[in-house]
């Protein structure tokens, strides 16, 4: 059985650099991602980097099936009614399970009850079954923008609540 929880103690935010880490280290390899060619994919994630967001008020939550997390996301508010839904992450050995449509629901209902009209993503635009996920989840492409400090296009996304 799952559960959600927000992570708030410092030893959840260093198990949560782990999930994320290792949540993400297939697109790295996938996409060739390294430290050098883009620093900032959460591949690479650190605690001092996850410590910072819960500073600036992002909220974080770990995923836990039978008290072991196997999954990750952060929900920060961005301006009026609008939230960034962040690094969810879900452990290679743990997907395919819908821990990723849960992570989902459960940020729909956290930014509902915190008045929000609008969920918003960053993703690789050439991870083309991620991004048919997100899709099929209620997710609309807003924006493709090319960065020059990432070796890929990023593709904005958005979801209004409350969609099914």
């Amino acid at each position: 059985m799952s559960e959600i929880k927000e992570l708030t103690a410092e030893n959840q935010l260093e198990n949560s650099v782990k999930v994320i880490a290792d949540s993400f280290a297939t697109v790295a390899a996938e996409f060739k991602l390294t430290k050098e060619n883009c620093p900032t994919h959460p591949s690479f994630v650190t605690l001092k980097q996850l410590t910072e967001m819960k500073r600036k008020g992002l909220k974080l939550f770990g995923l836990f099936e039978d008290e072991v997390q196997v999954g990750f996301i952060a929900v920060e508010k961005k301006k009026d009614k609008v939230f960034n839904l962040k690094k969810l992450a879900v452990l290679p050995e743990h997907r395919h399970k819908g821990y990723g449509g849960e992570l989902c629901a459960f940020v729909d209902d956290f930014v509902k009850s915190a008045a929000g009209k609008t969920i918003s993503i960053g993703i690789i635009n050439e991870h083309m079954v991620l991004k048919q996920w997100y899709i099929s989840k209620g997710f609309q492409e807003t924006a493709l923008t090319k960065f020059a400090h990432v070796p890929f296009t990023v593709c904005f996304m958005e979801k209004p609540i409350g969609w099914i």
